[in-house]
């Protein structure tokens, strides 16, 4: 990929996140924490809600559906490394509520989040 193209996927994908940070707000999340990134793993957006902490991981496509089914299951392996990292980190968390969410992002549509599209996997 071309120089020019890395630097405006990468943009699409910066605005893609803070979009779904406010969408989450909206729904009444607080962000604890953007583009988290350990050894092995990474997570979009850490959030809470109320006991609840979602390990958010953001899809932005041309076409929502194209965003649905981009998270691979080495992505979502990922996900749970970082979270581990993450809870390690922030271990009076760890009794709160775990999940990995998804907020999907296409352009003129409205963001979509899922909750719990896959168990985190700390074996």
């Amino acid at each position: 990929m071309s120089e020019p193209k890395r630097q405006a996927a990468r943009a699409f994908g910066l605005r893609a996140e803070t979009l779904a940070a406010l969408w989450l707000r909206l729904k009444g999340y607080r962000v604890v924490a953007r583009r988290f990134r350990a050894t092995g793993g990474e997570v979009d957006i850490i959030a809470r809600r109320f006991d609840t902490i979602a390990f958010v991981e953001v899809k932005a496509r041309g076409v929502m559906e194209d965003a649905q089914i981009a998270i691979t299951p080495q992505k979502l392996r990922r996900v749970s490394v970082a979270a581990r990292r993450w809870l390690a980190r922030n271990p009076a968390l760890a009794q709160c509520a775990l999940r990995v969410d998804a907020v999907f992002v296409a352009p003129r549509r409205l963001p979509l989040h899922v909750e719990n599209i896959a168990p985190l996997d700390f074996g």
